[in-house]
């Protein structure tokens, strides 16, 4: 415990550190003259920035997502496939109402997106708990289950009109340079960066989150107190499949505004190499979806600005490998929940 403690302290500053570098670099560049020197705009520019938050955002709330089902015990490798499952349902119910008022269509498209993702969550919990299926597997099948019905289903004739705007928050978006990173975002932006601080609170101030806490650690203990260890698994799963639905949401209804097929790209495994690197904690998490958010904002700047003496291919490959650097480097001294996986069977029940 010891040890998980001190690399939760470990992370904890270098996240702070690396943003704070980013928050430093990004004033110093775009207010004094070193805005003229073109390398020093493409790493720390506002729209580097910009392109971070953007780029973090489904990190953040597939992460989230992890969290709350691993933190209970569960193992949930198919955020991608309820990542994808949100963006398809949110795509579907947004065109079904292109004639609606805008506000009211997204605001269909992103419970369609809770509620797929919801459901797929609860797909999981099923196969995982009740059938006893190795959650791997489950989590496999899911993501199968979302490419091979979005692929098959999808009207790619369909267009989706619309999309969310940024809501200026007042005041705060006036601050120079970061205001506009900040406080000048769509919603779905602001509701994930909540999200982090609510889940936190909860996880770690409330009896629901002592006693999620508990199930993924010692549900034999959790269940002689009685707690229903199941129960916890079910809802938390479920609620996890409704951050990860939602993280597909955004990318339609608020990143790109479409649909394309295996448009997630792999963002559910980034996201669960987030909620590794951050040791299973919600700010540790968006300190390493940030990294890895910058990394793409990195990536899309180079190739805007004409970076050729690196293969395109390479630059493209840039977050990938730094997903696989941060595990492979940190995975070895963290310590997942000791029930993560494992069938609890309350004694004298089939269940």
């Amino acid at each position: 415990m010891g040890r998980t403690g001190q690399f939760w302290k470990t992370s904890s500053i270098i996240s702070m550190a690396f943003a704070l570098f980013l928050v430093v670099m990004a004033i110093l560049v775009n207010t004094t003259s070193l805005n003229q020197q073109v390398w020093l705009r493409v790493l720390f520019g506002v729209s580097a920035l910009n392109f971070t938050l953007r780029a973090s955002v489904p990190l953040i709330l597939g992460a989230l997502s992890g969290i709350l089902c691993e933190r209970s015990g569960i193992i949930n490798i198919g955020i991608e496939g309820m990542m994808l499952a949100g963006a398809f349902a949110a795509f579907v119910a947004k065109v079904a109402t292109n004639s609606w008022p805008l506000p009211a269509s997204l605001a269909v498209g992103v419970a369609t997106a809770l509620l797929v993702g919801g459901l797929m969550g609860l797909l999981h919990a099923l196969l995982s708990i009740r059938f006893r299926m190795d959650q791997i597997i489950s989590g496999t099948v899911i993501i199968i289950l979302a490419a091979g019905f979005s692929a098959y289903l999808f009207d790619r004739s369909a267009v989706a009109e619309g999309k969310f705007g940024p809501v200026r928050i007042p005041l705060l978006a006036d601050i120079p340079v970061l205001g506009s990173v900040l406080f000048e975002n769509p919603p779905i932006t602001y509701l994930a960066l909540l999200l982090v601080v609510v889940i936190h609170v909860a996880l770690f101030h409330t009896r629901w989150g002592l006693r999620t806490r508990a199930v993924g650690e010692h549900p034999r203990a959790a269940d002689t107190v009685g707690i229903n260890v199941n129960r916890y698994r079910y809802v938390n799963t479920v609620l996890g499949g409704m951050l990860a639905g939602l993280a597909g949401g955004f990318l339609v209804l608020e990143a790109v505004g479409q649909f394309q097929e295996g448009m997630t790209a792999g963002r559910g495994f980034i996201s669960l190499a987030a909620m590794i690197f951050g040791n299973w904690n919600p700010f540790g998490a968006l300190g390493a979806a940030t990294l890895f958010g910058y990394t793409q904002a990195l990536q899309n700047e180079l190739l805007l600005a004409g970076v050729t003496q690196v293969p395109r291919q390479f630059i493209s490959m840039l977050p990938y490998v730094v997903t696989i650097v941060a595990v492979s480097g940190f995975v070895g001294r963290v310590r997942p929940p000791a029930a993560e996986g494992k069938v609890y069977e309350t004694e004298g029940s089939s269940e």
